[in-house]
């Protein structure tokens, strides 16, 4: 491998994760307003899953229909700014930066040029470069679900599914630090590591029905789209929201129908296709609750960036704590 060359988890084909191959290819050189990025850690998440599957079926028309358009895996990325475009001016080279590289994926690499107006920030001081890369996953989404599209308020009941992964995770600081009263489902396996991150009740779901409770609550968040409006609708307060981050045409339905017919609401929202000027200041707010110790992050598994089919077998097995990291160095 030369200077000019890096490696990187290329997806050949959609499917299984083996279909993912770390290759040698050309480093990328940053144009005008691009910054060029050391990757030192890189995120795989639930989202990328998806993406190598290529669901939900209605993703293609993004991704592309046969085969990835972009095929370089990841978009959580935390590194050190190595080279700038000539006309960047808010970075300097040797800045510690995390962000999201959206739609231009390309993140579980050893170096990625990014827009330098794109959804980045500077590290924390106190956060490693494996926790910053999980920050525009589950903290992020989990921000913007919550504060943003659920519009929560101190003293409302939430009602966090899937509250041990990576949205989970956050969701459950999130929530108690906004003032709500946080119920949250999970494994048998997870009850202690979610009690300790804020959840005033954990439900254990290998046990226990969450739907037949008799608990009211004004959001109810599936963050791993486990459920559905139609399961949960009898659980929402009169005015109450089911939020998802995972798309289906099931989802679809029920946001058409109850903007329609019902005082109650059933929302997605791609958190990633809003405006990076938004998501930035999203990061600000995150990034301040992190320094205040507010927030903190969950890691399950750290792989190298050789490991990467390892790690995505790891995700898909439905078992993840909160996050899994690659490290490239």
């Amino acid at each position: 491998m030369t200077s000019y060359s890096m490696q990187a988890a290329v997806l050949q084909r959609y499917g299984a994760p083996e279909n993912i191959k770390i290759s040698t290819i050309p480093r990328p050189q940053p144009k005008a307003k691009e910054i060029l990025v050391k990757v030192y850690a890189t995120t795989v998440t639930t989202a990328d899953t998806m993406m190598r599957k290529a669901q939900p079926a209605i993703s293609r028309l993004f991704l592309g229909f046969s085969r990835p358009r972009n095929n370089i895996m990841g978009t959580g990325f935390a590194g050190k700014i190595v080279a700038l475009g000539a006309e960047v001016e808010d970075y300097e080279i040797g800045d510690r930066v995390f962000g999201e590289s959206g739609l231009g994926f390309a993140a579980n690499a050893e170096y990625l040029c990014v827009a330098s107006e794109g959804v980045m920030d500077l590290i924390p001081p106190t956060c490693s470069y494996a926790e910053a890369a999980t920050l525009t996953d589950g903290p992020l989404t989990s921000y913007n679900f919550l504060r943003k599209l659920g519009q929560i308020q101190a003293g409302q009941s939430v009602l966090i599914i899937g509250a041990s992964g990576s949205l989970g995770t956050a969701a459950v600081q999130l929530a108690r630090h906004f003032g709500a009263q946080v119920s949250a489902v999970c494994s048998s396996r997870n009850l202690a590591l979610v009690r300790s991150l804020g959840a005033h009740t954990v439900i254990d779901y290998t046990t226990t029905d969450f739907t037949q409770s008799t608990a009211r609550y004004d959001l109810i968040y599936d963050t791993i789209g486990v459920s559905s409006y139609s399961r949960c609708r009898h659980l929402l307060t009169d005015t109450g929201s089911y939020l998802t981050p995972v798309l289906g045409f099931s989802v679809l339905w029920s946001m058409l129908s109850t903007r329609l017919f019902s005082r109650r609401r059933a929302k997605f929202d791609a958190t990633g296709l809003r405006p990076p000027q938004v998501l930035r200041q999203y990061l600000e707010e995150i990034v301040s609750l992190i320094e205040k110790r507010k927030l903190s992050v969950i890691i399950d598994k750290e792989y190298p960036l050789a490991e990467v089919v390892e790690a995505h077998r790891y995700v898909d097995t439905g078992r993840k704590r909160g996050n899994v990291v690659l490290l490239t160095a």
